[in-house]
């Protein structure tokens, strides 16, 4: 039994800049929650494969989707190749109607079955769709806002480091981040699961130059040995979003170019609480993009260091 369901919103943004948004599937961690990562398998002009790595009631799950991309209709329709269980199949379309200039309206259609078309799995499926759906509706609303309307509470930056090592040395110190206590000095706990090989969840206590601890979680898509690509789950008071990747790419002589990349959206009603009663958005963005690349730069140096002694 199929089951077909809707979900609609109003976005005050343009129509084009709207379907922009979901047709670059490289948005899709920043504006969607459930989302950690995707990642292209095909590209076409109108066609696509892509994989998805996203949380559904809690647990991360990763399935691979055809896309039909229609930027004059304002269409994308989308199904599923291999569903994860309990789905046995899913697919749907989104659709963007202009109400004005910029005014939108975006209708999210699905429609799925259960496997075994049993009862317990529909009901999940059911509860996963609605909450998702919902969940990603108003993300878009508020992301398509903000994006156009406060572009400056975004924050995306890099930090490189040329490592003469191989970059399968440097994949496994970052993969390996349940012994990061032992060897990063700004972690000072850490617990990682990985029930699904190549999907993880880290949570880690990491420490400031201030002496300061705050507690993240993140989900981390391992991808060997080339990229780990992260979206936190538990953030500090300071951001509402932290995205970002370690990739790693070994040249013709062993050389590692291995970059850190972070994207983060500034938490404006908490800036004078963390910052202080005269810091505003530029200040509370020099002290992340301070805060983040300091970490960043250690742990890669630490890297650098292991993957040279293997060498």
């Amino acid at each position: 039994m199929t089951r077909e369901v809707e979900h609609e919103i109003t976005v005050e943004a343009a129509a084009a800049d709207v379907y922009r948004l979901i047709a670059e599937v490289e948005n899709w961690p920043r504006i969607f929650p459930p989302t950690v990562y995707v990642d292209h398998l095909e590209r076409g002009p109108e066609q696509e494969r892509i994989r998805i790595w996203a949380t559904a009631n809690g647990e991360a799950k990763n399935w691979t989707s055809r896309r039909t991309l229609d930027p004059r209709a304002l269409r994308i329709t989308f199904r599923q190749e291999v569903s994860t269980p309990p789905v046995a199949a899913m697919g749907g379309t989104w659709i963007v109607e202009p109400l004005g200039a910029r005014r939108a309206r975006v209708r999210l259609l699905h429609d799925y079955r259960a496997v075994g078309d049993d009862p317990e799995n529909l009901k999940w499926i059911d509860e996963a769709v609605d909450r998702n759906s919902r969940s990603e509706l108003a993300a878009l609303k508020a992301n398509a806002e903000l994006a156009t309307g406060s572009p400056d509470l975004t924050l995306s930056f890099e930090d490189t480091v040329r490592i003469d090592g191989a970059a399968k040395d440097v994949y496994d110190f970052l993969n390996e981040a349940g012994l990061w206590t032992e060897r990063l000095p700004h972690v000072a706990a850490v617990k990682l699961t990985e029930d699904t090989p190549g999907l993880q969840v880290l949570r880690m206590d990491t420490l400031t130059k201030d002496g300061s601890s705050h507690t993240t979680e993140s989900v981390r898509v391992c991808l060997p040995h080339r990229r780990i690509a992260y979206k936190q789950t538990t953030l500090p008071a300071l951001m509402t979003l932290h995205t970002g990747y370690w990739q790693l790419d070994e040249d013709a002589d062993g050389v590692t170019t291995a970059t850190s990349q972070h994207t983060v959206v500034v938490n404006a009603a908490n800036i004078r609480a963390v910052l202080g009663p005269d810091a505003g958005v530029p200040e509370a963005r020099a002290f992340l993009r301070n805060a983040l690349g300091t970490n960043s730069r250690a742990t890669l140096g630490h890297a650098k260091e292991y993957a040279e002694a293997r060498r």
